[in-house]
This record gives structure tokens, C-alpha cells and sequence, in this order.
């Protein structure tokens, strides 16, 4: 046996079993811990600041698409409620011109009808007029 292991088995026999189940390995590295410096340190915070609000300006750009999609979406019903209004002006404006245009004609035919029986009338006052002035005439 080499002269380590004789070493370790000493060791191990001088010392509880418990205590040898607990023992803990190290860490093996052969490499220098690395701190960082103060530059490369507020580096490191300006990249995280920086990160948060370009995160932030997305948000707030997605958000504004988000509202102007609704504006057209609102902006487009609104156009096609005002054409609407817009086709059921023309209708009523016609439907009025065509009730119009027939109570107008009513009104004619109503006045031609008076006007003949003015006529009729005054062509009977006039006979009976005649009648009467003939009447006097021969009975004085």
C-alpha cells in the first residue's frame, strides 16, 4: 500500500462513520473567479434598462395599432350607417315628391270639377235670368 492510502486509512478508521457519510467534496476548478468590473458592471444595468423600455415602447406600439384598427373599425361602421341614413333620406324624399305630385293632381282634377260646376251654375243663373228679364218684359 502507498504511503497516501495508508494516510487516508488511518484517517477514515480514526473518525465515526456518520462524519464520513457527511463530508462534503469541493469544488475542482482550475480556473481564476472572474470579477467584473465597474464599466462592465453599468454596462450590464444600461443593457437591462435598455431592454425593459424597448419592451415597454412594443407594448405601447402594439397598443396603438390595437386603437387605430378600432378607430377604422368604428370609423367604417359609422360611414356605412351615415350611407344608410343617407339611402333612406333619398326614399323618404321620393315617396314625399311621389304623395306630392298625387295630391297635387287631386287638387287639379278638384279644381277642374268646381270650375265646371261654376260654369254649369252660372250658365243656369244666366238662363234663368233670361227667363226672368223675359218674364218682365211680357207682364209689365
Amino acid at each position: 500500500m502507498s504511503a497516501i492510502a495508508a494516510v487516508t486509512a488511518r484517517r477514515a478508521a480514526a473518525l465515526p462513520r456518520a462524519a464520513i457519510a457527511f463530508h462534503a467534496a469541493r469544488p475542482f476548478s482550475t480556473t481564476v473567479i472572474q470579477h467584473k468590473s465597474a464599466t462592465e458592471s453599468v454596462k450590464d444595468g444600461l443593457k437591462s434598462v435598455d431592454r425593459a423600455v424597448s419592451d415597454k415602447i412594443v407594448v405601447g406600439l402594439d397598443a396603438a395599432a390595437a386603437a387605430k384598427e378600432k378607430a377604422e373599425k368604428v370609423t367604417g361602421k359609422a360611414e356605412g350607417a351615415a350611407e344608410e341614413l343617407k339611402g333612406d333620406a333619398q326614399q323618404v324624399k321620393s315617396q314625399a315628391k311621389g304623395e306630392a305630385n298625387e295630391t297635387k293632381g287631386d287638387l287639379a282634377g278638384k279644381a277642374q270639377e268646381l270650375k265646371g260646376e261654376a260654369k254649369g251654375k252660372a250658365a243656369e243663373l244666366k238662363g234663368k235670368a233670361k227667363e226672368t228679364v223675359q218674364d218682365m218684359k211680357s207682364n209689365p
